[in-house]
């Protein structure tokens, strides 16, 4: 299980032009989904939760880059993009955070439970890591029988690593040698509280271990090779951990700016040093790969993507009343135990959102 039992990764990493331009394009269009979810929160179009993917753009980038379709991702409450880079697409995004019927999960996991076929997002700290242990052994089972080799990524905040879940689901991917990687994206707070206080390690695991690996996370190149040689360990030898080393250049959430527990001095210099959108643009710059008005001709571009995509998620429906029963009991059993048809049930119902 030992990374010592592998080659280390190599310090080197590849890229095409082409590559580089579609990174840059693919987090810009996140970072102006999320500034328009920031946008529409505030103009209380958005209700509830809200927990913003600003600065971590290049987790979800790289990773796709790395891996395949055929990968399980299962990560927390700050699922937007990561979401979006598994095959989900504009309108249903909007169309979720605004409670609209076209939303990806019909508008009942709203902000912290975005779910495609590819990817989930859990509201509950920690949830998420023993599920994925059943994705992954249901992974190690299914290549018995078929070629296809695939893994889990199970994402985790700095803020769950002293969750007593934790310890025991990793005892359980490591004796069953499961072919996954537990990530923790470390951005250094826990919720409001920061990890010197929290407590006595601010390490995102355990314990020491030759099975850890930490990264850049701000560095979509970075994000892209660790992920790919992850994979590799993976299938090979059981578990690994990734630290995902990142800064905050947002709040915990919406309700929570972050100028309570970091200072201005802390955020302002994330976004000017490390902002992952803007170590990208010096790249292509400097290697002429793209002028400096080409690229602001593709934040144009993605910025009527995002409004577009935004005015389409406005003239979705709301979800009917009887639909807070699908997808929750088999064959209508929520309705079967009133022993009332759907009509009956709801044919006197009324309601309104201000």
């Amino acid at each position: 299980m030992a990374i010592t039992q592998s080659r280390p990764p190599s310090r080197s990493v590849d890229t095409s032009p082409k590559g580089l331009l579609d990174f840059f394009r693919d987090m810009t269009l996140m970072r102006c989904m999320e500034n328009a979810a920031d946008s529409l929160y505030k103009d209380r179009l958005i209700r509830g939760f809200c927990h913003l993917f600003k600065g971590q753009e290049a987790i979800a980038v790289g990773m796709k880059a790395a891996i395949t379709n055929k990968d399980c991702i299962i990560t927390a409450y700050r699922d937007h993009c990561t979401f979006f880079s598994r095959g989900g697409n504009l309108p249903e995004v909007f169309a979720e955070l605004m409670g609209g019927r076209d939303g990806c999960s019909v508008s009942k996991g709203c902000s912290l439970h975005f779910h495609n076929k590819d990817s989930s997002g859990l509201g509950t700290v920690g949830a998420q890591i023993p599920l994925g242990c059943g994705l992954a052994y249901a992974q190690k089972f299914a290549q018995k029988y078929s070629e296809d080799e695939s893994v889990t990524f199970a994402f985790y905040g700095d803020g769950a690593a002293n969750q007593e879940l934790l310890l025991a689901a990793l005892d359980i991917y490591a004796q069953w040698k499961l072919p996954a990687i537990l990530v923790c994206e470390n951005n250094h707070y826990g919720k409001e509280i920061a990890e010197w206080r929290a407590a006595e390690s601010s390490r995102g695991y355990p314990k020491d271990g030759d099975f850890v690996l930490k990264v850049d996370g701000m560095n979509v190149l970075a994000v892209k090779h660790i992920c790919k040689f992850a994979k590799k360990c993976a299938l090979k030898n059981g578990p690994i951990i990734l630290e995902i080393d990142m800064g905050r250049c947002h709040g915990r959430s919406m309700s929570d700016p972050g100028s309570t527990y970091g200072t201005c001095d802390e955020i302002s210099g994330v976004r000017q040093e490390r902002d992952p959108i803007e170590i990208s643009r010096k790249l292509i710059l400097c290697t002429d790969l793209a002028t400096e008005k080409e690229l602001k001709d593709m934040e144009m571009e993605v910025r009527k993507e995002v409004d577009d995509a935004i005015a389409q998620a406005k003239e979705s429906p709301m979800p009917q009343p009887f639909e807070l029963f699908t997808n929750v009991y088999p064959k209508d059993m929520g309705l079967e135990s009133f022993k009332v048809s759907r009509c009956n049930l709801f044919a006197n119902w009324s309601y309104s959102v201000d």
